[in-house]
């Protein structure tokens, strides 16, 4: 099945943000740039719950923008732990846009990242066995 026309996101929720007129380009479109780091942020919070601690962002494999994001959309990221090795994981994340009139909801983009589990002197650590 094509990712554009699935109709649920794949993930768990956990982010949940609305995009505002600060968060454009000169075009008057979202900043790819801000979704970017809404995902990150996403990403980070599924990282920072299973290796249950602080956790860096030291790579995005991949970011395909799929559909634009409107002003006043509310914006929904959903993260799924894709691979857990011994002091990093890969998460991968999704996007999706509910326009706030209507409860359609429309992938807008989807990424891979991956985070290191880091301690208190920010080297690399390894994540808890579940």
């Amino acid at each position: 099945m094509n990712e554009a026309s699935r109709r649920t996101p794949v993930g768990d929720l956990v982010v949940r943000t609305i995009a505002m007129p600060a968060d454009t380009n000169p075009a008057g479109d979202i900043f790819g740039g801000w979704l970017m780091a809404q995902m990150d942020l996403a990403a980070g919070n599924a990282a920072a719950r299973r290796a249950r601690g602080r956790c860096a962002t030291v790579a995005v494999e991949s970011m395909s923008f799929i559909s634009p994001v409107l002003v006043g959309d509310e914006v929904s990221l959903y993260a799924r732990i894709v691979r857990v090795g011994r002091s990093s994981m890969r998460i991968a994340v999704e996007a999706w846009r509910r326009p706030r009139a209507t409860e359609e909801m429309i992938q807008v983009t989807e990424g891979q990242f991956t985070f290191v589990a880091i301690d208190a002197d920010g080297r690399s650590r390894l994540i808890p066995q579940d």
